[in-house]
């Protein structure tokens, strides 16, 4: 088996034994990598705008699958209020992505950093509950 073989099926494992909580945390993890190469890419000067823009739109596909994801019904004010937060970040994503905004995209990863970690409290303190 070639290594990238080898990784791609131990990553696509992790992904399949996963508890929901932990699935959370990773799709957190994946909008804040992708921002994160959006932000580096825009602070390196790069004329590769595609890239930008390509890793903006992953991370907006992630918040929206984490929007998709909320229980409205079972989870009360919790999830309405994550539902805000959710489309406000979509909004400042599609922002920062016209304007190739480093400032803005940071501003978004570091509120999705916070939220991430107390998925990751929550994920931890309760690994096979549902959440």
């Amino acid at each position: 088996m070639k290594p990238q073989n080898a990784i791609n099926a131990y990553k696509q494992t992790s992904i399949k034994t996963a508890s929901q909580g932990k699935l959370i945390v990773m799709l957190y993890d994946g909008a804040i990598r992708n921002i994160d190469t959006a932000i580096e890419l825009l602070e390196q000067g790069t004329r590769q705008l595609d890239r930008v823009h390509n890793a903006v739109i992953k991370a907006q596909d992630i918040v929206a699958e984490l929007a998709s994801s909320l229980d409205l019904d079972r989870g009360g004010d919790l999830a309405k209020n994550l539902l805000s937060l959710y489309l406000f970040f979509d909004e400042q994503l599609m922002e920062a992505n016209i304007r190739k905004d480093p400032e803005l995209l940071r501003k978004v990863r570091d509120m999705l950093a916070s939220l991430r970690e107390a998925w990751a409290q929550i994920a931890h303190m309760a690994p096979e509950a549902q959440v």
